[in-house]
């Protein structure tokens, strides 16, 4: 049996609090997050410019993007409870400096592991900035119904982070160099810094709480592992080599361990009786595989947008806005919908349209409009704009209010595990989907044996990247290899279209027998309040980041 922990008594009025003072805490949390997202997206579309500049291989670009995302998985939780024990502004300012000195880093870089190093600093920044802020939010809004519009408007902090970063970096790169697409976060963040240190209000937790050091350890150990090996196992080691087969091993170990742990913890960092609830269990699995399938996209959309298209990075940016510009637009009518029928319906019709539009880049070729690809591209945005907020808020109505903290914890890091996983496994099947359908393509393209080996010779040494900048004997020979080329990419992205589209439908299937799709009551309440309990919903949203 785990070893309970205290009641989380709901947040205590705070009435000393000046008007102006509540309204700017909510704007800096705001800022807060926006800044956290402002380079999740916008680093992937410029990862075909940093493969360009850097010689970076796929191994490289999946660790660009994974650097942020592992440390802020593996961190939230802890972050959560080290803001409550020494005070959320604290945590906030310093999660704030983190991300700008991570920015810096990589806005001197000259290698890929620089980068990543910057990314990973700028991730743990994020660790501490999420949770800092929604608790600074319920510091000053103790209203449930005022909470609520404060959470709402984060959330659309968060999606605007999202929708922004590419275009921001779009026109960065295209009028100076890659190295500067980390300056507008640091610039902010910068800013953001001085104004936070002079007007926010310092508040811990109401209640006691403590380090969970071991299961902090094992977390990291055990995610870390998964990741690290699946993108060496894919990379020039191979599976079978004995730093991949050991990352398995240690993963394998680390967790049950973690699970032991944690149910003996007087104090868990994830306490395992959310579980209990189908529901949250339910919510949790359809959120890993849904962010699974968003950021697996993002990076392999990129990826041919840039390497096969050849486009810029704004042009990358435009082509993906839709991905998460939705969720800004449609965040108002997805409430009113979780209100008016169910959080269970509107979810599954939103994995349903997600997974269709994921499909639907099956019929992509080489040489797909930006009309069509933008279309398409739509329809998964409508469907992830559909489907995220419900996921939260299904999860934290299935709990009682004494874990309510624990659970949007909880749920944030399973939202970024399932983040780290995607570009990892989606880079994976780019390489070998790639390298395996080449020859053919190759063979078909009317070039001589000769150039053939050298074609497949280039992509095979130097990586999949280079395949875009082929450059063979004469003009013909070169077109030849570059359409070869872009058939077998587009090849890859049809496997990772198919593998991103299939997740969201297993995660509707899951959705369907763990949560239904009918109106339920919150934990404890009556279910005639399920339908029309702003406050959960709102709450619950707000808790997505």
């Amino acid at each position: 049996m785990p070893t309970l922990v205290p009641e989380v008594p709901p947040p205590s009025p705070q009435p000393d609090v000046p008007a102006r003072n509540v309204t700017a805490t909510i704007a800096l949390a705001c800022v807060g997050v926006f800044v956290s997202y402002l380079p999740v997206v916008g680093v992937s579309v410029a990862l075909p410019v940093i493969q360009q500049a850097l010689d970076a291989s796929t191994t490289g670009l999946q660790w660009i993007t994974d650097a942020f995302i592992l440390p802020t998985a593996a961190l939230l939780l802890t972050c959560g409870v080290i803001g409550d024990l020494f005070g959320r502004k604290k945590m906030y300012l310093i999660g704030l400096t983190l991300s700008c000195l991570g920015c810096l880093v990589a806005l001197t870089a000259h290698g890929v592991v620089q980068v990543c190093v910057g990314q990973a600093l700028t991730g743990v920044g994020t660790a501490a900035l999420l949770p800092a802020t929604l608790a600074l939010i319920s510091h000053v809004c103790p209203d449930h119904r005022a909470r609520g519009t404060a959470i709402a408007l984060w959330t659309a902090a968060l999606g605007l982070g999202l929708t922004l970063g590419p275009l921001f970096n779009g026109l960065i790169v295209e009028h100076t160099g890659w190295r500067w697409i980390f300056l507008p976060t640091l610039a902010i963040g910068a800013v953001t810094v001085l104004v936070g240190s002079v007007v926010l209000t310092d508040s811990r937790a109401d209640r006691e709480r403590h380090l969970d050091i071991p299961g902090q350890l094992l977390a990291v150990v055990a995610i870390t592992a998964v990741v690290y090996g699946v993108i060496e196992g894919g990379g020039a080691p191979g599976w079978g080599s004995a730093e991949v087969v050991t990352a398995f091993v240690v993963a394998a170990l680390a967790l049950p361990v973690f699970v032991l742990v944690e149910l003996r913890s007087p104090c868990p960092m994830l306490d395992m009786r959310l579980f209990r609830s189908s529901a949250f269990s339910g919510a949790a699995l359809v959120m890993a595989l849904t962010l699974f399938a968003q950021v697996g996209l993002v990076f392999s959309l990129s990826e041919y947008f840039g390497l096969v298209h050849h486009a810029s990075t704004w042009d990358i940016g435009v082509r993906l806005l839709a991905l998460n510009g939705f969720t800004v637009v449609l965040g108002p009518l997805v409430g009113r919908l979780m209100h008016r029928f169910s959080p269970g319906l509107v979810l599954v019709t939103g994995l349903l349209v997600g997974g269709t539009g994921a499909l639907l880049v099956n019929l992509f070729d080489a040489g797909t409009g930006t009309g069509e690809a933008a279309l398409v591209i739509a329809v998964f945005g409508i469907g992830i704009a559909l489907a995220v907020a419900p996921i939260t808020a299904i999860a934290m109505n299935s709990l009682p209010r004494r874990l309510a903290s624990t659970g949007g914890a909880a749920n944030s890091a399973l939202r970024q595990i399932g983040s780290a996983l995607g570009p990892a496994i989606f880079g994976v099947i780019l390489t070998h989907r790639t390298l395996d359908a080449l020859p053919a393509h190759v063979a078909a393209s009317g070039l001589d044996p000769a150039d053939q080996g050298q074609v497949i010779g280039m992509v095979n040494g130097a990586g999949i990247q280079a395949g875009a900048f082929l450059h063979l004997d004469s003009g013909e020979a070169t077109g030849r290899a570059l359409a070869a080329y872009g058939a077998s990419f587009t090849d890859a992205l049809h496997s990772c279209a198919l593998v991103g589209g299939i997740g969201m439908l297993v995660a509707a299937a899951v959705a369907i027998t763990t949560i239904g799709v009918r109106a339920r009551a919150p934990h404890g309440e009556p279910e005639a309040t399920a339908a029309t309990h702003p406050a959960a919903g709102a709450t619950a949203l707000g808790e997505t980041g």
